[in-house]
């Protein structure tokens, strides 16, 4: 149910060791989203081991910012888990999903959020066409993904960008799990959902290091591959038609 007074959308970043990234991430948030609001921000922080807290607290202090709000986690528990947190905690119908590095533009949330507060889609999801990274990164994301949409039997372009708007009641709905995040739109569609795939800005990160690699990810990411397939032919689709 949406709160009292609810925001017309609500933005959750996760944010693990970007202290050189969250004050220019929250000058470009306020910029651009604010003409579009009401809205509300939600900065997890993931139990960063930098000064990430206190730079968002500093920023907050010295804007008056009302519509942000700083959710600190009691230790670093992963990137599905800050954004869940901030989704548990948000208060409108829509609550959309930027990463913390800078390289998500928040220029492409309007036209997103129009689609899922309009009806036309359950959720939209973003598509890094011209994505800035190494050359490793993106071929290694292109097997991904093609792996991936085999196993699972699903069509995602991209499964890994972070920038999302989807209907909140979705987000409590889906099986939660490490790495769920990467599979919103699989999960939203193995539900009945209506997805949208959209085209989006992507750029060089500013600052900071990625968090994530092939090392790190491979391996973790084929047996969630296997465990969503197992959900999707497990998943409770019911609906009740009436009652008398």
């Amino acid at each position: 149910m949406t709160a009292p007074n609810a925001p017309r959308f609500s933005l959750v970043v996760p944010i693990y060791n970007e202290a050189d990234n969250v004050r220019a991430l929250l000058d470009e948030v306020a910029a651009v989203l604010t003409p579009h609001g009401p809205f509300e921000a939600l900065l997890v922080d993931d139990g960063s081991r930098d000064d990430s807290r206190a730079r968002m607290q500093l920023w907050k202090r010295e804007h008056a910012a009302a519509w942000l709000r700083i959710v600190c986690l009691r230790k670093n528990c992963g990137q599905s888990a800050a954004v869940m947190a901030g989704v548990e905690q948000a208060r409108a119908a829509v609550v959309t999903t930027l990463d913390g590095d800078l390289q998500n533009d928040p220029r492409d949330l309007p036209a997103m959020i129009e689609l899922v507060l309009t009806g036309r889609a359950d959720a939209v999801v973003g598509v890094r066409r011209n994505r800035r990274d190494t050359f490793v990164r993106r071929v290694s994301s292109r097997i991904g993904n093609g792996v991936r949409n085999w196993i699972t039997g699903d069509r995602v372009t991209d499964a890994a960008c972070g920038i999302k708007a989807i209907r909140r009641e979705l987000w409590l709905q889906v099986p939660r799990f490490a790495g769920m995040h990467r599979f919103m739109a699989t999960l939203i569609r193995g539900r009945g959902g209506v997805v949208v795939e959209r085209d989006v800005n992507h750029r060089p990160r500013a600052a900071g290091s990625a968090k994530y690699g092939i090392g790190n990810r491979a391996l973790r990411g084929l047996r969630d591959c296997f465990a969503v397939r197992w959900l999707l032919a497990r998943m409770l689709r019911h609906e009740v038609a009436e009652e008398l």
